[in-house]
């Protein structure tokens, strides 16, 4: 997992949907949301889905996909198992969903059992990096890890959605928003060129009235 940057490549799959991730609608989205800045604020959380060992998974697990840097925090740092926990014991999450998220972290903790003998969370990190270079890369995976690789991408697609809809995910990506700019000069000259168009013909223009 170290022969790509990381970082800007889970901004890509930031922009997925988590409701495509998690089979559920906007509204459930737009509650979780609210629920993840007021978790930023410093409330204490106890997860509702995850077990306790669960949850220990999922925090190792989520800080290898994204991990704090000199540029941002980790994904444990933006609460992205807190975000994930919310979403699934919401009663809008789907069945397929829980499965999925349960068999998964019990496979991950299966195959470091057959390996080395415990728990992913329990083994070193050079074995957990063992693990997690084997269903990384899908193109590379062999056949007999195809429910790893499902999982993972299935939780590196989750944890970059939290991530990057957390205020250090904006931060991370240098997003300023709806900000106004009062040294803004208009578009610039190269652009304009571009489209065929320029200052006076934009200023041409007649407005309307309805």
């Amino acid at each position: 997992m170290s022969d790509v940057n990381r970082r800007d490549a889970l901004k890509t799959f930031g922009m997925v949907s988590v409701a495509s991730v998690l089979d559920v609608g906007t509204p459930h989205l737009e509650r979780t949301v609210r629920a993840v800045e007021s978790l930023q604020q410093g409330q204490p959380y106890v997860p509702k889905f995850f077990s306790r060992h669960e949850w220990q998974t999922v925090r190792v697990l989520v800080d290898y996909i994204i991990p704090r840097d000199e540029r941002s925090g980790s994904a444990t740092d933006a609460k992205v198992p807190e975000f994930m926990d919310y979403l699934l014991a919401d009663r809008e999450a789907s069945e397929n969903s829980k499965t999925s998220m349960r068999g998964g972290l019990a496979w991950l903790d299966t195959e470091s059992r057959e390996r080395f003998g415990v728990t992913f969370v329990a083994a070193a990190d050079a074995q957990r990096r063992q693990i997690l270079d084997d269903i990384a890369w899908p193109d590379k995976a062999r056949p007999q890890m195809s429910h790893g690789v499902a999982f993972f991408n299935r939780m590196r697609d989750f944890t970059a959605s939290g991530f990057f809809s957390s205020a250090i995910g904006w931060k991370d990506l240098q997003y300023i928003g709806n900000v106004f700019n009062p040294g803004w000069d208009g578009c610039p000259p190269a652009a304009m060129n571009k489209l065929g168009v320029n200052q006076d013909l934009m200023s041409s223009r007649v407005t309307i009235d309805k």
